[in-house]
């Protein structure tokens, strides 16, 4: 029994002191080793603490510089609207599409009077009436000419924008530079955006910034599409950041806009018909009131009751047409 007990002692004290020994020697190192990788990590935790400390101080003043870019550009737009929301009559008709000069404009007002007195005396209308309808056709008819072609170019422009945007944002993820995506758009785009972007390009050729010569085609053509684009561009040439994001994002709002237009559309389609059939009753009324009553209806133009009963029923029915034009449109 002592035999076999002795050697297990033995073994357990040698074992005992080597394990002493070792610790002994390798203590210090394990220690030192145990501080380094406490003082590593102390400066890891500094220096991440820092990093983040420094992107949020970036944040900061990404945003602050976004807010002051926004704040500038509020403040132009609210000083043209204190100068006025009307453009000049020039600014109209370059809106519209037209090179006509002040003088043309005044001179196809003066043909447009002496055709539709011509027209009235033709009828058989007297001088005096033929002479107020010349005034009212003079002044009204090259105006609504303008507003239609002006409106008509204001909707071809928003219908192709959003492809000109997708074009930028092709181009500057294929590494061409913002002038050069303009020029494409310039020579390949529909009109109207072709001959906007030239006159861009145009601006730029000449030595005017990007967003100068932006802005200035946001001034052209006053459209919130418009407005948006040349927000996005300011913004990126003070801050920085990914253009292309940006312009992916605007896209996406453009086309979004478009289908919300067209649904719009679609849901006030039926309230237009009924404002169009109530608005053209009447006439169609008194026509075939006059097919088969022709004395019962020429009361209404040989005698002073019935030309004020005239006056009068166009009056109203021009508040009526006024009023239901503005329950069908929707602004957004």
């Amino acid at each position: 029994m002592l035999s076999l007990l002795f050697p297990a002692i033995v073994f357990l004290l040698a074992s005992t002191s080597v394990g002493g020994m070792m610790v002994v020697a390798f203590y210090p190192r394990v220690v030192k080793a145990s501080a380094y990788r406490h003082r590593f990590d102390r400066i890891a935790a500094v220096a991440e603490s820092s990093q983040s400390e420094r992107a949020e101080e970036e944040g900061r003043e990404r945003r602050r510089s976004v807010e002051k870019t926004l704040r500038e550009i509020e403040a132009k737009h609210q000083a043209k609207a204190r100068k006025g929301r009307k453009p000049p009559l020039i600014g109209r008709m370059r809106q519209a599409g037209l090179q006509w000069s002040t003088k043309t404009y005044f001179l196809i007002c003066a043909a447009t009077a002496l055709a539709t007195w011509g027209l009235m005396l033709f009828w058989g209308l007297g001088m005096l009436t033929a002479v107020g309808f010349a005034i009212a056709g003079g002044l009204l008819l090259p105006h609504i000419y303008v507003n239609a072609k002006r409106k008509s170019r204001f909707a071809r422009f928003t219908a192709e924008f959003p492809n000109a945007v997708d074009v930028i944002v092709r181009g500057l993820k294929a590494g061409l530079p913002m002038p050069d995506c303009l020029r494409v758009i310039a020579a390949e785009a529909q009109e109207p955006v072709k001959s906007e972007f030239v006159t861009v390009a145009q601006d730029q050729t000449l030595g005017i910034p990007v967003d100068e010569a932006v802005q200035r085609m946001c001034e052209r053509m006053p459209l919130p599409e418009a407005n948006f684009f040349a927000i996005v561009i300011a913004i990126q040439s003070r801050t920085g950041g990914s253009l292309a994001e940006a312009l992916g994002n605007l896209s996406k709002v453009l086309r979004e806009r478009k289908k919300m237009k067209a649904k719009i559309k679609a849901m006030s389609a039926e309230a237009k018909s009924s404002a169009g059939i109530i608005g053209a009753l009447p006439f169609f009324v008194a026509g075939a009131v006059y097919l088969t009553s022709p004395d019962y209806m020429t009361l209404l133009f040989t005698t002073l009751t019935g030309k004020l009963v005239l006056a009068g029923c166009g009056l109203w029915m021009s508040v009526g047409i006024f009023v239901m034009r503005k329950m069908i449109n929707f602004d957004f």
